[in-house]
């Protein structure tokens, strides 16, 4: 029989575990999305890597796959956030997220329409704005996430947005198996959401070879770098991100517009939406013309690790957890063992407490 664990987030939007898949770029497609979908957790696409068209194309794919609820990732900065936006409630996307918030306005379109909104957020002052906007849920990550990160642990930013808000809180940073689950659901989460962990299954697209190198790392192997695209990245630490770690700033802001010129290429976008695209970003993350600037090599290395398989001239975004992780299996046997894991811990739990119990009649 399946364990099935009910908390906010699966009446929220409908699923059966509470399990979420990030949005991972080059990485969170059709195939992985899907599969997670059919196990019963809620998959994210990954729109910032794709064009309008090909974000079009996913969602088709995706629900050709799968008539389970799914949700797509969007950057909040992206200067066609609005077309598609109108595009998830045209398809009947059930969940929007958002690696930023989003303006009041996005949110309230997009409930209006009854599509669940999902931030993600790295402070607790964050989640209360987002919370008084209307977004639905957040998703919280810890400095152990991959891909870019905050500086303090999930032990700590957890209960402090739990303490802030009232909307459901989804755990992120640091969990990979039924323990991590049983411990964010004790803390008060409604759910964990997972990325380095997803990479790592069969419906995962990256190469054989690129997940083999993830396996083989040990706890320490990964890094939080500055010279990725100038903001707090933790990846493997490559010999490629050693000598980012080691290049001059002009070195980097000369790769970072070689990168630009590859993506706009890649894309067909034109400069123009290039520059609204960075005027956006500088606005909304506070950033500085260099920041935006290096920002541009953050898909192109990215694509050259996660999809071409260039471990040497690609960088690998990885949470903390791929020291731990020793195998690549679909994503319906790790929900599976995810949740009856979980539901095993808390009901041994439960168990103690009856005992403590006992010693005080």
């Amino acid at each position: 029989m399946t364990v099935h664990l009910r908390t906010a987030l699966t009446d929220l939007v409908g699923i059966e575990h509470p399990i979420v898949q990030t949005g991972m770029g080059w990485v969170a497609g059709p195939s992985l999305v899907a599969a997670t979908a059919e196990a019963g957790g809620l998959g994210i696409l990954a729109s910032a890597t794709m064009t309008f068209a090909e974000l079009e194309a996913a969602i088709a794919k995706t629900k050709a796959h799968t008539s389970k609820p799914f949700g797509v990732n969007i950057r909040a900065d992206a200067t066609d956030a609005a077309e598609r936006i109108d595009l998830l409630i045209r398809e009947k996307v059930a969940v929007a997220s958002f690696a930023l918030a989003p303006r009041q306005d996005l949110i309230a379109k997009l409930k209006d329409a009854g599509v669940v909104v999902i931030p993600s957020i790295g402070a607790a002052k964050h989640a209360v704005k987002v919370e008084a906007w209307g977004a639905d849920a957040v998703v919280v990550q810890g400095g152990e996430g991959g891909g870019h990160t905050g500086p303090v642990a999930t032990t700590l930013l957890l209960p402090s947005v739990l303490d802030a808000v009232d909307i459901p809180v989804l755990a992120a940073g640091g969990f990979f198996d039924g323990r991590g689950l049983a411990a964010a659901l004790a803390y008060g989460a409604a759910g964990v959401a997972m990325g380095t962990r997803f990479l790592l299954t069969r419906e995962s697209t990256v190469p054989e070879a690129v997940k083999q190198e993830y396996l083989r790392r040990q706890l320490q192997d990964t890094v939080v770098s500055l010279k990725v695209d100038g903001m707090p990245h933790r990846v493997l630490n490559t010999e490629l991100v050693q000598r980012l770690e080691h290049s001059g700033r002009w070195r980097g802001l000369t790769t970072a517009v070689s990168n630009a010129v590859k993506f706009k290429s890649m894309t067909g976008m034109k400069w123009s939406a290039l520059v609204r695209d960075g005027l956006m970003m500088r606005k909304t993350k506070d950033l500085s013309w260099s920041q935006v600037i290096m920002a541009a090599n953050t898909p192109m290395l990215l694509r050259a690790g996660l999809v071409e398989g260039n471990t040497q001239a690609g960088v690998l975004a990885a949470g903390q957890v791929t020291g731990i992780i020793e195998d690549l299996p679909t994503c319906a046997e790790l929900i599976d063992r995810i949740v009856a894991d979980a539901a095993a811990r808390i009901e041994a739990i439960g168990a103690l407490a009856d005992r403590a119990d006992s010693a005080f009649e």
